[in-house]
């Protein structure tokens, strides 16, 4: 095998591989997103790709056939300039050039917002809270729930939605994931971020704190829309004052790799890993399910079983 043709292989993008060998594989999921059918949780967007439920990508085709297919170095090669692949047919896939970021038209009201966060246990204060400063509303079209990341100046730079109903969401064309969506405490001397994987978590681990009796605005609550430590990286390094960091992502495999992940991305960094003092896995039980909003559902069915129990002895 020579550097040739080991430079050639590399030059496969994997979706350009897929429309020549396996257009079967491919089905369309966004504008400008692909999925493939044996992996739905496998996403190809932008010249990468990444598998969700295994937390890993790459941009290549010789990653794909190496991480996903399992194939060792020397097959993919093969597979890609040896088997019958020619490089030259990898071109660049002719895509329309990314949408500016736009947020969703508001509605006048966020009643039905209201409604379905409250239906998922979620504190109408908390959620009262959000709505006052904008970091959430309701969208005019679809009536969807509408979650916005700013950077330091205000400015929005993310959005992601949520159907009131249904199972619809998606984040916003041109969303920045840096700047994710964000519950932060009113306090300028906060010293604690709780990290979740979605919006929804976050807001239902503000909720429980506030269900315990303990000072929930004491922290933030920051959605990571995922596993991905971009949005916490970037939240450490604008909010050099916080001290104490915990991960709630879920309690599957896919939150466990990534609460993996993000301890070593922040071990490894040497300007947090100097400032922070307590780094520390909080996912949540798993008698409820492996997300906090199952949990926070679970909590509030047990808090009123136990007041039926008592009114019944009474």
């Amino acid at each position: 095998m020579t550097e040739e043709q080991i430079a050639e292989a590399k030059r496969w993008d994997l979706l350009s591989y897929l429309q020549a060998y396996e257009p079967g594989e491919l089905k369309k999921s966004g504008p400008r997103e692909y999925r493939t059918r044996s992996h739905d949780s496998l996403v190809i967007s932008n010249g990468k790709w990444h598998w969700c439920s295994r937390n890993m990508g790459g941009r290549t085709a010789l990653d794909y056939l190496i991480k996903v297919r399992g194939q060792d170095f020397v097959s993919a090669v093969e597979t890609l300039c040896g088997g019958g692949a020619s490089p030259f047919l990898s071109q660049p896939v002719d895509l329309p050039p990314p949408k500016p970021f736009e947020l969703p038209e508001p509605g006048r009201y966020a009643t039905r917002v209201m409604g379905y966060l409250q239906g998922r246990g979620i504190d109408g204060g908390i959620i009262s809270r959000c709505l006052r400063d904008g970091s959430l509303y309701e969208s005019f079209r679809y009536h969807n729930c509408v979650f916005v990341g700013r950077d330091m100046e205000g400015k929005a730079r993310f959005a992601c939605l949520r159907g009131t109903f249904g199972d619809f969401k998606m984040d916003v064309p041109g969303s920045d994931k840096r700047f994710n969506f964000c519950l932060a405490s009113p306090s300028p001397d906060c010293q604690k971020v709780a990290v979740f994987e979605s919006a929804i978590d976050a807001l239902s681990g503000a909720t429980l704190t506030k269900l315990a009796g303990k000072a929930w605005e004491d922290a933030c609550y920051l959605s990571l829309g995922g596993t991905s430590p971009l949005a916490l990286v970037q939240f450490l390094k604008d909010r050099p004052g916080i001290r104490h960091v915990a991960l709630c992502l879920d309690n599957d495999g896919a939150g466990k790799s990534g609460t993996e992940k993000l301890m070593e991305t922040l071990r490894s960094d040497r300007e947090l890993s100097g400032r922070i003092e307590t780094l520390r896995e909080a996912a949540p039980p798993e008698r409820h399910g492996k997300d906090y909003n199952q949990h926070l559902l679970g909590v509030i069915g047990e808090m009123r079983a136990r007041r039926k129990e008592k009114s019944f002895e009474r």
